[in-house]
């Protein structure tokens, strides 16, 4: 972006400086990730580079811990259960999470601040103390150790992150449309279904994203509710880092870097795809 003409050497100074200071934040918070990604090639079982490494010897790189996490029972059963998990979360938080949105973004909404700061809590209240209480709530419903317990505790969880991205997207809704085609005789499921909803896609599936990063990657409730079959992966890279440490588990944390960088662009195009639908000119 071009900077305005009225711009002297002090405003020209400040704008670099800033932009360096920005770029150095970038590099302070992005660097202890990237760091992980040449030490997955390792050939040897160490946490750090080798002199091999540092003098780029080609026997000194290797795939072996990417050939060990998929041929290792237990990774393939963690990554199995972290998809299917979030998948389901996933799928129930985004449901939940939608109606929710569409009826707290009604002004008419009787205690609305009051609920939606409910609705809002498992993201104020510290994991550790939701995690406890689902606990012992889903113990008592024989839901602890199952699929299902640890299914609807993450959808818990991530459905507070649909409703603020869907209310956001409604922000500006015209209830014109709705209220016109409760008019020409549409029941209100068909409206929601064919005005609401396509208007407010973008955000439900960021949303849903959002959902399922926070299902893919948790961790604290997974070590309340879990037993040895429901094992997640960043379960499974707890108990590696306690028990056996290897490369391994940087070769996993480079895959979910590549997940979540996907998850990222996903996101960003979705983004300026419902800017696109509001008439906002994207600068390039």
């Amino acid at each position: 972006m071009k900077t305005p003409s009225y711009y002297g050497f002090w405003h020209h100074l400040g704008n670099r400086l800033l932009k360096l200071f920005s770029w150095l934040v970038l590099l302070f918070l992005i660097l202890p990730i990237l760091v992980i990604v040449p030490l997955s090639f390792n050939a040897e079982p160490f946490f750090s580079f080798t002199e091999g490494m540092l003098r780029l010897q080609p026997d000194a790189w290797s795939l072996r811990w990417y050939e060990q996490v998929f041929s290792d029972p237990r990774w393939l059963l963690a990554i199995k259960n972290s998809f299917i998990i979030g998948f389901f979360a996933t799928l129930l938080a985004t449901v939940l999470g939608t109606c929710a949105a569409v009826g707290l973004a009604r002004a008419e909404m009787p205690l609305r601040r009051f609920i939606t700061a409910l609705l809002l809590s498992p993201m104020i209240v510290p994991l550790i103390i939701t995690a406890a209480g689902m606990f012992f709530f889903y113990s008592s419903l024989n839901l602890a150790g199952s699929h299902l317990g640890v299914i609807i505790a993450h959808a818990a969880l991530g459905t507070p992150f649909v409703i603020i991205t869907v209310t956001a997207t409604l922000t500006g809704f015209d209830y014109s449309l709705a209220r016109a085609a409760l008019n020409l005789g549409a029941s209100p499921l068909r409206v929601f279904l064919d005005v609401i909803l396509p208007l407010i896609r973008p955000g439900v599936i960021s949303g849903a994203l959002f959902a399922f990063i926070t299902s893919f990657d948790e961790v604290v409730v997974v070590l309340f509710m879990a037993g040895p079959q429901q094992r997640t992966i960043p379960r499974q890279m707890f108990s590696g880092l306690r028990e056996q440490i290897n490369p391994s588990i940087l070769a996993v944390a480079t895959l979910l870097i590549l997940l979540s960088i996907v998850l990222l662009l996903t996101l960003e195009l979705l983004r300026r795809r419902a800017e696109r639908m509001r008439g906002i000119e994207i600068p390039q």
